[in-house]
């Protein structure tokens, strides 16, 4: 592990062994944050890319008594970035000058494969995970078991394997009564919110199906450079390799997948589905053009889900519920085609990326944390298990795919590895594992 910026490391939380009736005297919560909030939100940031710069900037307008103290990931430029990025807006964001809030990394900026630990050893309380996907189990793990509140973005796995490590975190972190929020935001978005209490109210009666889509044009890659070897052209270009995004099926289309298990309370049992890939780039890695899947819901309703990337074609990113009494646009924030909410509250309401890290503060705060790792796990397990269908053929069930064994992390990383790109997925040749 390397480690730039070299200074004095100064202990921003000092760690204290204490008896339970000791913490609840001192009301000091899990991560170091007292129940008071007057305590500093000492923020560490995994994933120094767009995304989890992107967070950096959202946990800085979110509350007050916010700093930034240490960023980590597996490459030193996208550290430099990051932390130039967000000593920038320290100075220059208005929201942030307001707040008070403060980035303080110099001394804390780690780059390597175990970045994430240097960070977790950094005076943090406050975790924010936004590395490819592909690494996110065993990044939730050390972070709930280094007793630290969490932020993770989604999705939180890209095999079975992984989502149950996130659900064995899960538990443990409901054990220490640590606050977890994902980045599925749609549930901390105002339109989203009001509109899901009117389905769930019965204003269009039980559900009895839906679709969901997200469709759009190719997204992007990174051409190799020469000097990279195997494992840093992939990570670099991560989005299109299934071992570290799970292809775009979860690492996108989860979000309209977590509605649907959200509007019907519970998870699919089954997903029947289809994908194919016609692109030929290499540099596009081994990920499919587009995926339909039919799910099942435990009451018998039916839910298309249909995700494409492919260009010059008609796009939508949205969801669609059908009931017995009416129907509802939840993307569109109504409800038998009438507004959840008015123009004015749309208007008015908090950009959810940053809503997502007030709440969670909030009830970090307040001593009534939020846990939304197992909603995220099994929305996450929901499209892994499209994906299945989709690459095998085979009609897979919610039960299979939980037990599934399939593992798609190498067994140990290293820089020099040999690591070729997976062949493509061919239905009816590959195995449903």
């Amino acid at each position: 592990m390397k480690q730039h910026d070299q200074g004095g490391r100064r202990d921003f939380l000092k760690a204290a062994s204490a008896t339970a009736a000791g913490v609840a005297l001192s009301g000091i919560l899990p991560g170091g944050v007292r129940a008071a909030g007057t305590d500093t939100i000492k923020v560490g940031i995994v994933g120094c890319g767009g995304r989890g710069t992107g967070a950096g900037h959202n946990v800085l307008v979110a509350a007050k008594g916010v700093e930034i103290v240490a960023l980590g990931d597996a490459f030193e430029d996208r550290v430099n970035g990051c932390a130039q990025r967000l000593e920038g807006l320290a100075t220059n964001d208005e929201k942030v000058k307001e707040l008070g809030n403060k980035v303080n990394v110099r001394g804390r900026c780690f780059f390597g494969l175990d970045a994430f630990k240097q960070v977790l050893d950094a005076g943090v309380n406050y975790v924010i995970l936004a590395t490819p996907p592909g690494f996110r189990p065993q990044h939730i793990q050390a972070t709930i078991a280094a007793g630290k509140h969490l932020f993770t973005e989604k999705p939180v796995a890209v095999d079975a394997t992984g989502i149950r490590k996130v659900l064995a975190a899960a538990d443990d972190a409901r054990k220490q009564k640590l606050g977890v929020a994902a980045g599925t935001q749609r549930r901390h978005q105002l339109g989203y919110i009001e509109t899901m209490k009117r389905i769930h109210d019965g204003e269009i009666g039980e559900l009895v199906g839906g679709r969901c889509f997200w469709n759009q044009g190719i997204l992007w890659k990174v051409p190799r450079k020469p000097e990279w070897k195997d494992l840093e052209a992939q990570m670099r270009n991560w989005y299109n390799f299934t071992w570290l995004c799970g292809d775009h099926i979860v690492e996108q289309h989860v979000h309209n997948l977590d509605v649907m298990n959200w509007a019907y309370k519970t998870h699919p049992v089954s997903a029947v589905g289809m994908g194919h890939r016609t692109r030929t780039d290499p540099e596009y890695g081994h990920i499919f053009d587009f995926f339909a899947i039919d799910y099942e819901y435990p009451n018998g309703a039916h839910v298309l889900s249909m995700c494409r990337q492919i260009s010059n074609c008609e796009n939508s990113i949205s969801e669609a519920l059908v009931g017995t009494k009416g129907t509802s646009a939840p993307n569109a924030y109504q409800v038998n085609g009438k507004p959840a909410i008015s123009r004015a509250q749309d208007r008015a309401a908090t950009d959810p990326y940053v809503q997502e890290h007030t709440d969670l503060i909030d009830s970090i705060r307040k001593g009534q944390v939020i846990n939304e790792l197992q909603n995220v796990a099994e929305s996450t397990l929901t499209a892994i298990m499209g994906r299945m269908s989709a690459y095998t053929g085979k009609k897979v069930t919610w039960e299979f795919a939980s037990q599934s064994k399939l593992d798609l992390m190498p067994e140990k990383l290293a820089w020099d590895m040999k690591l070729e790109t997976p062949e493509v997925a061919v239905p009816g040749k590959t195995k449903l594992i």
